[in-house]
């Protein structure tokens, strides 16, 4: 497995890869992996010739206040992990590598990141876009891998590819998570035995939405409200938001039809955490 560090490289060794006709598996990460990663890989293993991870902690879309200098960083057992299940390069470059003195350009979706997380991280999503459209201009991907957790993202990167004829498939992959429901994410790692106990409200509030769906509860602001008073019961956690949305466009569903993403945020001590469900209407004929 190789490291690779600087862009020049990394572009050289995709056109080699290109001039060979093999296929680029790509799965873009910060680092501190974990199986919900490691899940994306080998996906990316068995579907592509070449497997390529990215390991950088994006400065751009943290904002202030928020964990950048204390994001868990282990190049070692990250290394140790991806060679486990066959990755071909690393490539992770240096900030200044990314983002040398004088940078000015950024990119932007509109619409799809006003809402949920985009509300409460003003600027994040236009340094998620920004660093995915560097990272796809370097690496070429034929396919790329994103997980569930992190559906916003997902879907504002697959809008933005889809825009700008960037040209790699947008794969998205189920949530991993802890055999007792914890999403797994890799800032779990900040939460004491305590609190990681206490996070368990978030898994617990969505299966509490679950049931309600098939009961035949349609009405959102009902499924919410039943998800804020389980989670206002654990004394740990501070809700940031609670959102029923459509799971193409991310707009409010008052009425729940066809699919829909019910996703929260909730802060356990200072650590924010994310989650959430795709559900359909077992009656809906959207695909």
């Amino acid at each position: 497995m190789e490291i690779i560090a600087r862009i020049s490289r990394m572009q050289a060794r995709s056109q080699q890869l290109k001039r060979e006709g093999k296929s680029i598996g790509f799965v873009p990460t910060m680092g501190a992996l974990h199986e919900g990663h490691l899940s994306l890989m080998r996906r990316a293993r068995a579907e592509n010739d070449s497997l390529i991870s990215s390991i950088f902690v994006n400065p751009t879309q943290f904002g202030p206040g928020e964990d950048y200098k204390t994001y868990p960083r282990n190049m070692d057992q990250d290394r140790k992990l991806a060679a486990g299940v066959g990755v071909d390069i690393i490539f992770a470059p240096s900030v200044t590598e990314m983002y040398p003195e004088g940078y000015a350009t950024y990119i932007e979706v509109d619409g799809l990141t006003e809402g949920l997380c985009g509300r409460a991280r003003p600027g994040h999503f236009r340094g998620v876009t920004t660093v995915v459209t560097k990272l796809f201009n370097i690496v070429r991907p034929d396919r790329a891998y994103f997980g569930q957790k992190d559906y916003q993202q997902a879907i504002v990167i697959k809008r933005m590819t889809a825009d700008l004829h960037l040209g790699p498939e947008i794969i998205i992959m189920p949530i991993i998570r802890e055999p007792d429901g914890l999403a797994m994410s890799s800032r779990n790692r900040y939460l004491s035995k305590e609190q990681r106990q206490a996070a368990l409200v978030l898994s617990h509030s969505l299966k509490k939405a679950e049931e309600m769906l098939g009961r035949g509860e349609r009405d959102g602001e009902i499924i919410k409200d039943q998800m804020a008073q389980l989670i206002q019961q654990e004394p740990l956690a501070e809700t940031d938001y609670i959102s029923v949305v459509d799971s193409d466009d991310l707009t409010e569903s008052t009425e729940i039809k066809g699919q829909v993403l019910i996703a929260l945020a909730v802060r356990i001590g200072r650590t924010r955490l994310i989650d959430n469900i795709l559900w359909k209407d077992p009656n809906s004929t959207k695909i």
